[in-house]
């Protein structure tokens, strides 16, 4: 092994150890300015988070990202399309009828209300308004009247829930105030043998106007 290649594998090394580095732990660990970490990481390839400001680095070979080009260790999320705002706009535009804040705000683990209502303000985004939220959806226009047409045949096909499930619904949700829509789902399932998909469950609350939002990220591991 070559000197010079020396703290690239030193560093793919550490990576082996635990998935996602810091780059002043990295500094530490491998004893280099914070500006040399930056260089060896290019010449690797990595991944950086779209949560936590960016803080949090992964090698690019290392995530095995989900049908929507994300991955997750705890609470640090990464995204083939790169920073959260890249993210938000890849999803809803690549969405068959938009997404709601609520619906981005579970697939991300994280709060995006506000962001969304700046790339609307500014024409990254396209909006309407269903209910008591706002379904965000591609600025282009083309995309956008496409998700209008399956927006309108969802809600045209949409039965109500009736409203002694939607008790139910709210019960649960009360005493797992933590859990997804699809972790609802199979609450309400196991515990009260009510089959009700994830999107019914999000229309409830739509329909009686609340707002459900993921938890405040947990900081995620460090470096030893």
């Amino acid at each position: 092994m070559s000197s010079k290649n020396l703290p690239n594998q030193k560093l793919v090394a550490l990576f082996s150890d635990q998935p996602c580095w810091q780059l002043e732990t990295l500094a530490e660990n491998l004893n280099y300015s914070i500006r040399s970490i930056q260089r060896f990481l290019n010449k690797v390839g990595y991944h950086r988070s779209f949560t936590h400001n960016g803080k949090w680095y992964t090698l690019h070979h290392i995530p095995m990202f989900n049908h929507d080009g994300l991955w997750f260790v705890d609470e640090i999320g990464f995204s083939k399309a790169g920073n959260l705002i890249n993210t938000l706009i890849k999803l809803i535009t690549n969405s068959n009828a938009g997404l709601t804040a609520e619906v981005l705000g579970q697939k991300l683990n994280t709060r995006c209300h506000t962001l969304l209502v700046q790339l609307y303000r500014r024409g990254k985004l396209q909006r309407e308004k269903v209910g008591h939220s706002y379904v965000y959806m591609a600025a282009d226009p083309h995309i956008a009247e496409n998700q209008r047409q399956a927006l309108a045949g969802q809600n045209l096909t949409a039965s109500p829930v009736p409203a002694e499930i939607a008790v139910l619904v709210f019960a649960e949700f009360i005493r797992n105030p933590e859990s997804s829509f699809d972790q609802l789902a199979t609450i309400l399932k196991t515990n009260r043998q009510v089959n009700i998909s994830p999107r019914q469950i999000q229309r409830v609350f739509t329909q009686y106007g609340v707002k459900k939002t993921p938890p405040t990220p947990a900081q995620g591991p460090s470096g030893p």
